[in-house]
């Protein structure tokens, strides 16, 4: 007589530990006590890690343990080895890079996706994951003021969403080449174009989509470091004149170095003209855009075919969460569909399968982290916090310009401003030397985090607003730190 087979339980070697569900309880509210005490304190930390480089690669042992080990001595690692190399996002003295705000509605909403483990390879592997995203996505398309005409998905990053855009414009330029022999095989050669402000990572999606680098063209700049459309014009019609065929222009409503805003729709002038296709990238002031006194920003948005904006950035989003919205969803599946047979259901042709709206074939509940954010906050409390953000960099923006030697090098119309200080007698390289030798020490002192970049082949200082916890006092205090570490020498 054959055995009864015993239920499968998960087993450690050597007497190891697994968390079982009782103590996934246990451990999971400890957690959460961890995250809301860290939190809470995150002030009293200094902003930037202050590790070597290896420092806490050689904490940790060269190979896996070989048993399993009790899960105390996990979370204990989280204080002993992590914790010191953490840069601290959620400080409200970061001011660097861009505000990457994970609020806490939006923080549990990631932590119930992973936990609910769901994976969004079509509809019917999980509906909610698709239903609550299409209704989220939709009611940020209200929020930011686009008409109806704008269908949109969420992607990892504006990384991912620029590269989409570009094979979508690659393969309208090219009649569907991915069908021939690609685009390699057409007699006529794509041409890309960009502002030289743009986000490094709009030039490696053009890379990336195949346009080759001797066929991507960046265009010039006005003093406001916005994209010049007269400029763009020239060169598509010069291009035009060689025999090479424009397909695709990005540009950007809030520029990474300096939040410059390109001319949207004196581009879309160009584009509409020649039938190229427009791409914008408003992946940080896209937030702006759910006020309406914000949205002269990007005038002629509706010319666009496509757009991100990263609701990860600024608004409070937990990362990763970028939207990508199109004005021709039809035009986007048939570049990134995918329909083997054991994806296809009867619900197909009825509903959105995502997998045909990007690169990857599954997906996170990432819907989650935006419909909780939007749902606790409301329109009116992530507005009031925008313009709390956008009056405390108009505030700080008065105090440079009133203090001497110190200048603002670029207009402020968000909640970046751009600072050199320029003492008599220093400038070139001397001054770059300065520059970076003050925000060094202010960055080492732990009381603020600020990133230097270059602006007119010169080093300044990029001041970027907008950490939930950030307030008055904290601008204020960041400029009294920005005073003494720069005018001390």
């Amino acid at each position: 007589m054959l055995e009864k087979p015993k239920a499968w339980q998960p087993a450690a070697a050597d007497g190891g530990f697994v968390v079982t569900n009782d103590e996934f309880r246990k451990y999971g509210h400890q957690l959460i006590d961890w995250i809301a005490d860290y939190r809470g304190k995150v002030r009293e930390r200094p902003v930037m890690s202050g590790v070597r480089p290896g420092e806490i690669k050689g904490m940790l042992p060269a190979g896996p343990p070989a048993a399993g080990e009790p899960f105390e001595r996990v979370i204990a690692d989280l204080d002993r080895i992590v914790m010191p190399g953490i840069c601290h996002w959620q400080h409200p003295r970061f001011f660097g890079f861009f505000p990457s705000n994970g609020a806490a509605a939006s923080v549990l909403a990631d932590y119930i996706s992973t936990g609910l483990g769901v994976i969004g390879l079509s509809w019917q592997s999980s509906p909610a994951l698709t239903e609550v995203e299409d209704v989220a996505v939709d009611w940020f398309r209200q929020m930011v003021g686009l008409s109806n005409a704008w269908n949109g998905v969420i992607q990892d990053t504006a990384s991912t969403s620029t590269l989409v855009a570009l094979l979508c414009a690659r393969e309208k330029a090219s009649g569907f080449a991915l069908e021939r022999g690609g685009p390699q095989g057409e007699k006529q050669t794509l041409i890309f174009y960009t502002s030289v402000q743009s986000h490094s990572s709009v030039m490696k999606a053009a890379l990336l989509a195949g346009f080759g680098r001797q066929n991507i063209r960046q265009i010039a700049h006005d003093d406001k470091y916005a994209m010049r459309a007269d400029v763009l014009a020239k060169a598509v019609e010069r291009d035009i004149a060689s025999g090479f065929k424009p397909a695709a222009v990005v540009a950007t409503t809030g520029t990474t170095t300096s939040t410059a805003l390109d001319p949207v729709g004196a581009i879309a002038a160009v584009t509409r003209r020649h039938g190229i296709w427009l791409h914008v990238d408003a992946a940080m002031a896209g937030s702006a855009m759910i006020l309406p006194e914000c949205r002269w920003m990007w005038d002629g948005i509706e010319e666009a075919d496509s757009l991100v904006i990263n609701p990860h950035k600024w608004l409070g989003a937990a990362f990763d969460c970028s939207l990508y919205y199109v004005r021709d969803p039809e035009h986007l599946i048939r570049v990134m569909s995918t329909s083997p047979s054991y994806l296809q259901s009867t619900a197909d042709g009825y509903v959105k399968n995502y997998r045909d709206w990007g690169l990857p074939l599954g997906r996170r509940f990432r819907a989650l982290k935006l419909w909780f954010l939007i749902r606790e906050q409301g329109v009116a409390g992530l507005q009031e916090r925008l313009r709390r953000d956008l009056e405390n960099a108009q505030w700080l923006l008065e105090a440079v310009r009133a203090t001497p030697k110190w200048r603002v090098l670029a207009p402020v119309p968000l909640q970046t401003l751009c600072v050199r200080h320029e003492p008599a007698g220093l400038e070139g390289k001397a001054l770059d030397e300065h520059t970076l030798d003050w925000v060094g020490r202010l960055n080492r002192s732990g009381e603020a985090y600020l990133t230097p970049a270059v602006l007119d082949e010169r080093w300044m200082v990029r001041v970027s607003i907008g950490a939930v916890l950030t307030e008055r006092a904290d601008v204020e205090a960041l400029w009294a730190s920005m005073r003494r570490e720069a005018e001390r020498c």
